[in-house]
C-alpha cells in the first residue's frame, strides 16, 4: 500500500505523491508522482524540511486547526508531547514516540486528529526550537 505524502523541501518546494520505501534511517526514498505513478522521483531526506503523511492531497482549507494542547482532552494522547518551531516560522505540536536529541529526524502525530496530517517526519536541522513535555505546552 502506498502512503500519500507531501514532501516539504528546505528551499520551499512542495511535491505531492506516494511512497512505499520511506524509512527514516535511509538517505533516499522514492516518491511516485501524484499525477502519474510511473513518474518516480528520488528524494534525498536531507533536502527536506519535513515529510507529511496526509489523508488527502487537497486537505480542508476551511478547517481551523487546533494549535495548543489545552484545546484537547489529554486523556487520549499517548507519547511525548512535542512542540516544533521551524526556521520558516511554522509551529506544530503533537505526540512523538521516537524523538531523540541525537537523531537527524523524528516523527510525531499531530495533536489535532481532525487536521489533514496523519503523521509528520521532521528533519531536526529544519527546526530553530524544539520543546518537549510540559515545555511543549507553552
Amino acid at each position: 500500500m502506498n502512503n500519500q505524502i507531501v514532501a516539504h523541501f528546505k528551499n520551499g518546494l512542495l511535491i505531492k505523491g506516494y511512497t512505499q520505501d520511506f524509512m527514516p534511517q535511509t538517505e533516499t526514498f522514492t516518491l511516485l508522482s501524484e499525477y502519474d505513478i510511473d513518474v518516480r522521483i528520488k528524494i534525498r531526506t536531507t533536502d527536506l524540511k519535513a515529510l507529511f503523511f496526509v489523508k488527502t492531497f487537497e486537505g480542508n482549507k476551511n478547517y481551523l486547526e487546533k494549535k495548543t494542547f489545552n484545546e484537547f482532552d489529554a486523556f487520549g494522547l499517548r507519547g511525548l508531547k512535542i512542540k516544533t518551531v521551524f526556521y520558516d516560522g511554522e509551529i506544530m505540536r503533537g505526540m512523538s514516540f521516537d524523538y531523540s536529541i541525537y537523531d537527524k529526524g523524528f516523527s510525531f502525530i499531530p495533536m489535532d486528529s481532525l487536521n489533514n496530517n496523519e503523521m509528520v517526519y521532521v528533519l531536526a536541522d529544519s527546526l530553530i526550537e524544539i520543546a518537549t513535555g510540559p515545555e511543549a505546552e507553552a
